[in-house]
């Protein structure tokens, strides 16, 4: 059924009024220097920024309305990532409020849902989610944490590995093998029992593996039972790896357009070096790249806010992660190249997009890894 075009208008309109809050945020509030200026230091963001998101409403936006959110969609969501990664935005915006908090919406502890959703769209916390123990792992369920009944409580025992958002997290969406089956918990960040360590990225920021020695948790700190637990994580892994889709969308672009720039004012034998057809090809080939990146994107968002569930839901995010994944590292890399000597200079920005965008690419899960996920979700779908 064709769209309603008074509806497509209005639409249109939010997009692009989001697009350029986005823009005007990107060029006043956020900058290389400070990006720069905030490598490899702790927790690597500002919660006055953080704040100023939240204001914004970005913290909210696939929260629904009922727990202090806009209740927008994946479509907006994409819009904010790819706009604040544009910009090498350190806050951790996915791994918070998509991955984080798209666990805890799916959660069925509503009380407890209520108050973790409430206070990060309000930007007053920072929740991370701690569900990977192995490299090379996208499978949720296989978890090795364990959860046991302790007097009147739970006692949590194991590790967990590659926990983005880690740094400046107000605490831990844990996931861990009860009796039940496999369950979510909050643990508050500096609970006793708990250790956090950091792990450098190269793009500067860090990555966390958290240790849980008898660390007891009250009953009413369960957030998913065993009957939603595993949607709750799937779900939210799914959602996030459309979103760094679409923040690799955003390195890739900028990088890209860095390289168009340098191309036109940078002179060689009296005549720009954007006018020797070799170059000038390759220039054509990275659009192309992009512009393929940016359909596979837009394809998934709009299945995601028409509902997709399922292995179909997996499948597109699989496609979107490999296919942006393995677009922005031909991007950032050949910008490098197309840059000379100045490319592969620290003080140039050009690295620092190539770098992020190695760490991108990784998270959850490579370009190969998804391609052959995708595979596997392809033949069970059919």
């Amino acid at each position: 059924m064709p769209a309603d075009p008074a509806t497509s208008s209005t639409g249109n309109e939010h997009a692009r009024m989001l697009r350029d809050s986005v823009a005007d945020f990107v060029k006043r509030g956020t900058d290389i220097k400070r990006v720069r200026r905030l490598r490899e230091t702790q927790p690597g963001f500002e919660r006055p920024v953080w704040q100023q998101m939240a204001q914004f409403g970005w913290l909210g936006i696939l929260v629904p309305e009922a727990y202090g959110g806009l209740g927008l969609g994946c479509t907006e969501m994409a819009i904010v990532a790819a706009g604040t990664a544009s910009a090498l935005t350190p806050e951790p915006l996915t791994a918070a409020a998509v991955l984080a908090a798209g666990a805890i919406m799916r959660s069925d502890n509503e009380t407890l849902k209520r108050e973790l959703l409430e206070s990060l769209v309000a930007g007053a916390s920072i929740p991370a989610l701690a569900w990977q123990e192995n490299a090379g792992v996208i499978d949720a369920t296989q978890c090795t944490v364990r959860a046991e009944p302790f007097e009147a409580a739970i006692k949590l025992n194991g590790g967990k590995k590659f926990i983005a958002g880690a740094a400046g997290a107000d605490g831990f969406v844990v996931s861990a093998q009860s009796p039940e089956g496999l369950t979510l918990y909050w643990v508050p960040a500096g609970s006793s029992g708990v250790t956090l360590d950091l792990q450098p990225l190269a793009d500067g920021r860090t990555t966390g593996t958290l240790q849980l020695n008898d660390v007891v948790v009250p009953p009413s700190h369960v957030l998913a039972s065993a009957a939603c637990a595993r949607e709750a994580l799937e779900g939210a892994i799914d959602t996030t790896l459309v979103m760094a889709g679409a923040e690799m969308g955003g390195v890739m672009g900028r990088a890209l357009d860095m390289s168009v720039d340098y191309m036109k004012t940078r002179v060689q034998f009296g005549k720009p070096i954007g006018s020797f057809q070799a170059l000038a090809h390759r220039a054509v080939d990275l659009h192309i790249q992009r512009e393929l990146s940016s359909a596979v994107l837009d394809d998934a968002v709009a299945l995601f806010d028409a509902g997709v569930t399922g292995t179909r839901r997996s499948s597109m995010a699989s496609r979107v992660k490999a296919r942006c994944s393995e677009a922005g590292l031909r991007i950032t890399r050949e910008a490098i190249q197309i840059h000379g000597a100045i490319g592969f200079t620290d003080e140039y920005d050009a690295g620092l997009y190539l770098k992020r965008a190695l760490t991108l690419s990784a998270w959850l899960g490579n370009a190969a890894q998804h391609r052959r996920r995708y595979a596997e979700l392809a033949v069970t779908h059919e």
